[in-house]
């Protein structure tokens, strides 16, 4: 896969991955077929997806989905890891430059095993220089955490000063499209570099 970043897409089965991948996808399908990006961009932040429709069906990532983007000329290739996979996924470390990590903020019995999974990721010697974005999810649902109370279980500001990886955390919802800009905006300023 030469001459394209790799971006690794982790986090538990059933938060939001592969619905991520998709909507990521549309959002990009849609920009490149509307003449106007400004109003785009706009009307996706603030009605969120809107004319892309309803979400589309997903299964559970049983190994792995390649997801090629174009952002800004250049060619990134997500690489999900089903979250079964998580004992295996550090064989994937090696030749990424970037890690997406989602969190489901509706599913607290998660939360503490997810915790020990981003701590695994960050302290990987492969992933020492990555440039890392947190994604907690399904903000949309109406029992989730908020950000303030989902970063302070997980001890962000702990975590981020510790971490030698430049860290963002982003709260989205993969299924109305919040924050989906965000996401495209980071991965954006990632391959720039």
């Amino acid at each position: 896969m030469s001459g394209s970043e790799i971006c690794l897409l982790l986090g538990a089965t059933g938060v939001g991955k592969t619905l991520l991948l998709k909507r990521l996808q549309n959002i990009l399908y849609t920009r490149l077929n509307v003449s106007n990006y400004n109003l785009f961009y706009l009307q996706l932040s603030l009605h969120g997806l809107g004319e892309l429709g309803g979400p589309p069906s997903t299964l559970p990532t049983v190994g792995t989905n390649l997801t090629d983007l174009t952002l800004k000329k250049k060619k990134v290739t997500l690489r999900e890891l089903g979250g079964c996979m998580g004992p295996i996924w550090p064989s994937y470390f090696k030749d990424c430059s970037s890690v997406i990590f989602m969190v489901d903020s509706a599913n607290i019995a998660q939360i503490s095993s997810s915790c020990v999974q981003l701590l695994s990721v960050l302290s990987a010697e492969p992933l020492q220089s990555a440039s890392v974005v947190i994604l907690f999810n399904k903000s949309d649902l109406p029992c989730t955490m908020s950000l303030v109370e989902m970063k302070s279980l997980f001890r962000m500001d702990d975590i981020i000063a510790s971490a030698p990886q430049p860290i963002t955390t982003i709260e989205i919802s993969a299924r109305s499209g919040q924050g989906l800009q965000e996401v495209l905006s980071w991965l954006e300023s990632i391959i720039v570099k």
